[in-house]
């Protein structure tokens, strides 16, 4: 009777595995984040009381409880098709998440569940025309892994137009690695590569929400619209090997801050800049904005700022500024990524760490190397003033 019973329940777990591991389901994940996203936008704008704001604030989406929604649907049928566009999802979700260990140290999430994604794709997936969602996933994915399987698409997979995103996707990685000689060639190299053969493919679209504003019948979404194409990244990437690597000057930057009040990056001239590209939308975006508020606590009384570029709207950054001890750096309002573009920025959050004399010293992402980087150059010694 004990074994009938089991065997009905392993019958009927089958049965709701099938159920929720669809094309559908998977969908419904990723527009009921989306949805949550946007509708959290519309009530932290409309909190008016330091209460209120801090309230709204508390109530983001978890970013880790749709990846964990979406991995129930994705993790027991990854051999099929039709999960490589929900795990690319998934991976550009979580690869900025991280959690704090007991000992406080900061480890990334979802280890084992991207390690599957991984596996799945090597032994069900190489030779799939729908891998290009995925290499464009792994280019934001730190661990070494990502880049080994990049590797391994844009060298034996059958398919030209995927070997060309891949090289794209692998040029990108690598810019997180350093910029030696050698690197370089071998970025430029692949560059190529994807130009040639992978030019006009399109790869995802930029229509992406922006903020959110009140109109007379409700919300409406600003966005930016537009295919992006394998052509219009190599592109970017190729300006930022020549404007924007270690030791070129860094492009200026003129705005005004949320409050119209006028902001130049080159007014900052003689101080070590850590120039913070985010929004409220990045994943574990309290880390992102922990870490900055540390290290401005951390050099000050120092030749040394942060300073933020936020393309939320004007008036959702300004709600974030009223809150106590969350935003406490000064920030120039971007919404329309006028400043973003200026650099190339592909990925959210990105740090440039700059010299006093505005050069460029690191860029990537916001963790010990840029505090190393800041407390390195801070603790130069100054050239003696010429006689």
């Amino acid at each position: 009777m004990n074994h009938l019973f089991r065997l009905a329940a392993s019958f009927l777990l089958l049965m709701t595995v099938a159920a929720t591991a669809t094309p559908a389901e998977a969908d419904r994940v990723k527009k009921s984040f989306q949805l949550s996203m946007e509708k959290w936008t519309v009530t932290v704008r409309a909190a008016t009381t330091p209460e209120a704001r801090a309230k709204a604030w508390s109530a983001r989406p978890d970013p880790a409880a749709a990846a964990k929604q979406m991995w129930e649907v994705i993790g027991p049928a990854l051999r099929e098709t039709w999960t490589l566009d929900p795990a690319a999802w998934f991976l550009s979700l979580t690869a900025g998440l991280h959690a704090t260990q007991p000992n406080g140290k900061s480890s990334p999430t979802f280890i084992q569940e991207t390690e599957a994604i991984y596996t799945a794709i090597e032994t069900y997936h190489m030779k799939s025309a729908k891998l290009s969602p995925v290499c464009l996933a792994l280019s934001a994915c730190q661990d070494p892994r990502s880049l080994a399987l990049l590797e391994k698409i844009q060298t034996k997979h059958s398919d030209k137009t995927v070997q060309g995103v891949a090289a794209l996707a692998t040029a990108m990685r690598l810019k997180f690695l350093g910029d030696d000689p050698a690197l370089m060639s071998k970025r430029l190299t692949l560059l190529r590569k994807a130009i040639i053969d992978s030019a006009d493919v399109v790869i995802g679209s930029s229509r992406r929400i922006v903020g959110a504003r009140f109109v007379e019948d409700g919300v409406e979404d600003l966005v930016e619209g537009g295919d992006i194409t394998v052509a219009k990244l190599a592109e970017d990437e190729l300006y930022i090997i020549r404007f924007l690597t270690k030791g070129r000057i860094a492009p200026d930057l003129t705005g005004t801050d949320s409050g119209m009040r006028p902001l130049q990056l080159s007014n900052h001239k003689g101080k070590v800049i850590v120039l913070l590209f985010w929004n409220s939308g990045v994943e574990d975006v309290a880390r992102v904005l922990g870490a900055a508020t540390a290290m401005e606590k951390k050099f000050a009384g120092k030749p040394f700022a942060i300073i933020g570029v936020n393309n939320d709207t004007t008036e959702n950054l300004r709600e974030m500024q009223k809150q106590p001890d969350l935003v406490t750096f000064p920030n120039f309002t971007d919404p329309q990524n006028r400043l973003a573009r200026e650099y190339r920025i592909g990925s959210w959050p990105l740090v440039y760490v700059l010299d006093g004399e505005r050069k460029i010293r690191y860029a990537g992402q916001l963790g010990s190397f840029v505090d190393i980087t800041v407390t390195a150059l801070l603790d130069a010694p100054k050239p003696a003033a010429a006689k």
